[in-house]
């Protein structure tokens, strides 16, 4: 059970910091490379799949889901006010003194007398 709770906090975390994004647009990058290997040699399959000129579908997908994410930012931002309009009053009350009850001498003395006859010092 702790171990789901740990799991679910931390897809929380992943998807409101939006690195779900960059793991998607990795998955595509990793896919459009593989793709492009078959045809050119890596390095040419790497240049073009990291260039933006050859985007793939999932890349656009990516790009979509940003955009949103970014105006959904920014319309929930202004829909809050945390202007008060009035003040609450303050409420100043008297004083009330407050008496403590003083122990009698009784109870602090000590209830057992000391032990017979008094420790020897150690020299």
């Amino acid at each position: 059970m702790r171990k789901i709770g740990r799991a679910l906090v931390i897809l929380a975390l992943f998807n409101s910091l939006g690195l779900h994004w960059c793991a998607l647009q990795s998955i595509a990058w990793t896919g459009m490379v593989i793709e492009f290997s078959k045809e050119a040699p890596l390095a040419e399959a790497l240049a073009k799949a990291l260039d933006g000129q050859h985007p793939c579908s999932l890349c656009h997908a990516v790009q979509k889901g940003q955009k949103s994410d970014r105006t959904k930012d920014l319309s929930v931002g202004k829909k809050f006010d945390f202007f008060c309009p009035f003040a609450p009053a303050l409420r100043i009350e008297e004083s009330v003194e407050v008496t403590h009850p003083v122990f009698a001498v009784s109870v602090l003395r000590r209830f057992f007398s000391p032990p017979t006859p008094p420790p020897r010092q150690i020299s």
